[in-house]
C-alpha cells in the first residue's frame, strides 16, 4: 500500500495538498498490520516508510508536517510493547488527519465570513478551500461574480470553473492566465489557495506571483486561504517541481529548451491577508 500511495501522490497533480497529506498519513496504517519483534524494529520501519512518503512530494508542506508529526511523536514516546506503539500510532494518525481535514473546513468558514455579498472575485488554479468558502458563502445567501484563470499548461482552472458553475449565486467566467491584468480592475478581491507559506514566502501554483504583483499595482487585495498546517516557520525547505516540457508543447523542441515549473514564489508583502482555521492575519 505504501509503494502504491507513493505512486498515487506523485500522480495527484490536480488534488489539493490537504487531500495528499491525508492520503500519505493514512498510508502509514499499513504498518499496523505487519508483525514486528520489538518496538525498535517497528519504529525503524515507521521512520523509513515515513521518509519514503515524504520524498514522494517534497514540495507539499502539509504532507511533510503530517507524516513527520506522526513518525516523530511515535518515535519519541516510550512504549512498553509493539502493540502499545501501534495503538499510539493509530490514535496519532486519526488526530493528525482530523486536524488537517477540519483545518480546511474552518479556514473556508472564516473566509466565507470575509467575502462580501455581490463582490467580484478572481481566483487562480484549483483550491478546494476556496471552493468550499464560496459554497458556504452562497449557502448563506451571498452572490458573486468570479473570474477563473485557466492555470496553464494543464488548465487546472477549468476544473474550478466547472465546480463554480454548479453553485447557485456564482456567475463564473474562465479567462486565460495572461488576461488577469485586463479583468483585475473589475475585481474587489483576489482569492487563492496555497501550497504552503515558508517564512515570508507563499509557494503556490505558477502564475500566482505575477497575479499578486499586478493586483498590488492595481490596489486589489489578495487573500490566501488554507489550513494553518501549511504555514511553516522552520524545518522545511521548499523544493519546486518541474513538470515535463511536453505539457507546454507536445511536439519535440528543436534547438531550444522548454521549462515547466509547477510553483512560483510570492513575497507575502504582496498579500493583504491570509485566512486559516486559526483566523485572519493581515499584512
Amino acid at each position: 500500500m505504501i509503494d502504491e500511495t507513493v505512486e498515487q501522490i506523485q500522480e495527484m497533480q490536480t488534488h489539493s495538498s490537504s487531500v495528499v497529506a491525508v492520503r500519505a498519513t493514512r498510508a502509514l496504517e499499513e504498518l499496523l498490520e505487519r508483525e514486528f519483534a520489538t518496538v525498535e524494529e517497528y519504529t525503524r520501519a515507521l521512520e523509513r516508510n515515513g521518509s519514503v512518503l515524504r520524498r514522494a512530494n517534497p514540495s507539499h508542506a502539509s504532507l511533510q508536517n503530517a507524516v513527520r508529526e506522526v513518525v516523530d511523536d511515535v518515535s519519541d514516546a516510550d512504549h512498553d510493547s509493539v502493540e502499545e506503539a501501534k495503538q499510539y500510532t493509530r490514535d496519532k494518525i486519526d488526530a493528525v488527519v482530523s486536524r488537517v481535514e477540519s483545518g480546511k473546513e474552518l479556514a473556508a468558514e472564516n473566509a466565507a465570513d470575509l467575502l462580501e455579498d455581490g463582490a467580484t472575485l478572481l481566483t487562480h488554479d484549483y483550491s478546494s478551500t476556496v471552493l468550499e468558502a464560496l459554497e458556504q458563502a452562497t449557502d448563506a445567501g451571498k452572490s458573486f461574480e468570479v473570474y477563473v484563470t485557466e492555470a496553464r499548461p494543464r488548465f487546472i482552472g477549468r476544473k474550478t470553473a466547472r465546480a463554480l458553475a454548479d453553485l447557485d449565486g456564482v456567475e463564473t467566467t474562465l479567462i486565460t492566465d495572461s488576461a488577469h491584468g485586463v479583468y483585475l480592475e473589475e475585481c474587489d478581491r483576489v482569492v487563492v489557495g496555497m501550497d504552503c507559506i515558508v517564512e515570508d514566502t507563499l509557494y503556490n501554483r505558477v502564475g500566482t506571483f505575477p497575479l499578486a504583483s499586478t493586483a498590488a499595482r492595481l490596489d486589489v487585495p489578495v487573500t490566501v486561504l488554507g489550513s494553518a498546517s501549511k504555514i511553516v516557520s522552520e524545518g522545511f525547505v521548499f523544493e519546486n517541481e518541474f513538470r515535463p516540457g511536453s505539457e507546454v508543447m507536445p511536439e519535440p523542441a528543436e534547438g531550444f529548451a522548454v521549462e515547466n515549473p509547477n510553483y512560483d514564489a510570492t513575497p507575502i508583502e504582496l498579500l493583504e491577508s491570509v485566512v486559516t482555521d486559526e483566523g485572519r492575519q493581515t499584512f
